[in-house]
């Protein structure tokens, strides 16, 4: 097990029902895990969580905590993995996700349950492409978004870290910037940032919020002072909850959906 998988493990809510390694399709990577509450609601929200890790590394294992934390709130919650540079650079992890929330609402369809989606740092940047670019889901409008940390205005393609991940992007790179897709039709979104962030900085979710806000969409933007990119994420843990009220405020904004 690697450290966050143990870390999640360890800290994650036991009554909540759990299905793991369900495959969305057909490459060995994509498989998903779904955590429900321990007593069923046939209604309630669904939330599709991406975590982050920069477009290259990270596992759903080590996201337990986060979805067992929505389900003890009474929304059941689908972790995707996905593929990750240098296997698929963009828009193909973008596109794997896609399918994880086409295939969340084959599985829910009959029941007609609002579908979130949400991540953390390059997760939210999926989430957002996802949430903003009707061009991923044909048709399909999530309820809402929820991002943390997300890097939602940057140029993906100047960076040296990002340019070679998003280098298709770079003749036309407003494809790989959520916040170019901000329009009339954006569901209403959920905004958290540290503002002790280093990696990803507070004014992407500023500007994405502003700019939402501009085109009369619901847009909350929460900063919380003294958190930094993977505080925030941890914050929705039990041992550190008294740190920011990171998941009362997804579950408010969820089920005001």
């Amino acid at each position: 097990m690697t450290a966050g998988e143990i870390y999640s493990a360890l800290v994650s809510e036991r009554k909540v029902s759990v299905m793991t390694g369900l495959p969305y399709a057909t490459h060995d990577r994509c498989q998903l895990d779904i955590y429900g509450p321990a007593i069923a609601t046939p209604k309630g929200p669904i939330v599709l969580f991406i975590y982050g890790g920069g477009w290259v590394s990270g596992d759903r294992a080590s996201y337990r905590f986060v979805g067992s934390a929505f389900a003890t709130n009474g929304i059941t919650t689908v972790i995707p993995d996905y593929r990750l540079y240098p296997e698929l650079a963009f828009p193909g992890f973008v596109e794997d996700v896609a399918t994880a929330y086409r295939w969340t609402a084959d599985r829910f369809a009959k029941s007609g349950r609002p579908i979130i989606v949400a991540g953390h740092s390059a997760g939210a940047h999926i989430a957002a492409l996802l949430a903003l670019d009707p061009s991923y889901l044909k048709g399909l409008h999530p309820a809402g978004l929820i991002g943390l940390a997300g890097p939602y205005a940057f140029d993906p393609t100047t960076w040296p870290s990002t340019k070679d991940i998003f280098a298709k992007a770079a003749a036309m790179p407003d494809q790989a910037r959520p916040i170019a897709f901000a329009s009339p039709n954006a569901p209403p979104a959920l905004l958290m940032h540290g503002s002790a962030d280093g990696t990803v900085k507070p004014s992407n979710s500023i500007q994405l919020a502003e700019r939402l806000s501009a085109l009369s969409r619901p847009a909350s933007l929460k900063i919380f002072d003294g958190i930094g990119h993977m505080g925030l994420i941890l914050s929705l843990s039990r041992p550190f909850r008294w740190r920011a009220p990171t998941l009362r405020s997804i579950v408010d904004f969820v089920g005001k959906l």
